[in-house]
């Protein structure tokens, strides 16, 4: 037992020390992929803008010095005060508001105490609630035109990730309202987006006038019927969230399932390639972002399982493996805490780097693994 014990105090304590390392030069900017080394910028309304400040309020926590956990701080406020920005403009906001504000205002406000956190995830969960399809009872996706779809009708799998915020409204504001549109949410997906065999599918597109379901796409996995790794991981990580907000069991079954196949998929790998049942000509790929993501989602299934002590033994080979097998280490310069992650396999984009998200979900799992929680 001294042994698992050490091996995730030490990954975490490397992570620590790179993500206090990287704040130097990153600062309040929003890193997506590293590129030969180090980190990007995008835009604060990019969809992964709270995984930044989410990993240095990990950080700040159990940061070693008060004149590092106050330098960490202030940068998370900074990028905070940045993305608020994007709330007062109804085409900078979509379907990911939880993944931006439960990692950066919401957060701050459990880390602190601090009322404009507050007042901020509140505004994020209002409008995130206003994305409703009341006919088709699912929350739209992206506002963008597509020639290959209605946007206006397209819901996808990510979406399950972000109903925390919904679920966190309700508890913080009283008002159950939050909650019944995420459960709403939540029962779509699961009647939709969940197929016979468990396998899950990235995006659904409904008839935006009578909420009826059209098609599947294959979004970033390689086709319809495919099984898009992260999106499997997505699925069993949010409905086991959805299961620990509501104690529905129908959640707890969805997540189970979602977890068996991807286990069953994933064999004794460690890192699945960007898509499961992708032609071999197309296995050139790999996603470490999808094994930190299922490795939490296990680690959180396993506090609510009555196959618990199975899930929690999965989630903690999946971390152990990506710390002993693709973590960047100590010395290195990559920025990157684990390597070979991939963004956009069809679009070719981001193809075996690291990913700010997949560095998130890596320390979340090992911040569980020595007995504290994520953000989510």
């Amino acid at each position: 037992m001294a042994e698992e014990t050490n091996w995730a105090e030490e990954a975490w304590q490397q992570g620590v020390l790179k993500t206090v390392r990287n704040a130097q030069r990153i600062k309040d900017t929003f890193p997506h992929t590293s590129i030969q080394g180090e980190y990007d910028q995008n835009a604060p309304e990019w969809w992964t803008a709270g995984f930044w400040p989410g990993l240095l309020w990990l950080v700040q926590r159990e940061a070693g010095t008060a004149q590092e956990a106050d330098s960490l701080s202030r940068i998370a406020l900074s990028c905070e005060k940045q993305l608020e920005a994007c709330l007062r403009d109804p085409d900078l906001v979509d379907h990911d508001l939880g993944f931006v504000w439960l990692l950066s205002g919401v957060a701050h406000y459990r880390q602190t105490g601090n009322a404009d956190g507050r007042r901020r995830g509140l505004l994020a969960a209002n409008l995130l609630a206003a994305r409703f399809h009341v006919r088709g009872r699912f929350i739209r996706a992206w506002n963008f035109d597509s020639a290959a779809m209605d946007t206006r009708g397209v819901a996808i799998i990510d979406s399950m990730m972000n109903l925390p915020l919904l679920y966190w409204a309700s508890e913080e504001s009283g008002d159950p309202r939050f909650r019944w549109l995420a459960e709403a949410h939540a029962d779509t997906v699961a009647r939709e987006f969940v197929r016979g065999d468990g396998s899950i599918c990235h995006v659904v597109e409904f008839d935006p006038t009578t909420g009826q379901k059209v098609r599947e796409h294959g979004g970033q996995g390689h086709a319809p019927g495919s099984a898009w790794a992260r999106g499997n991981a997505w699925a069993l990580y949010g409905f086991a969230l959805s299961f620990r907000y509501t104690g529905e069991a129908r959640y707890l079954e969805t997540a189970e399932r979602a977890a068996d196949v991807f286990l069953a998929m994933l064999g004794e790998d460690i890192v699945p390639p960007w898509d499961f049942r992708a032609p071999a000509e197309h296995q050139v790929a790999w996603d470490s972002s999808a094994a930190a993501i299922a490795a939490s989602g296990l680690l959180e299934l396993a506090k609510l399982s009555p196959r618990g002590e199975a899930y929690a033994a999965a989630g903690e080979r999946l971390a152990r493996g990506l710390y002993e097998r693709y973590s960047s280490g100590a010395s290195s310069a990559e920025e990157g805490l684990i390597l070979q992650g991939t963004v956009h396999y069809p679009e070719r984009r981001g193809l075996n780097v690291p990913i700010i998200y997949g560095d998130y979900f890596y320390m979340e799992t090992l911040a569980k693994l020595r007995g504290r929680e994520g953000w989510f």
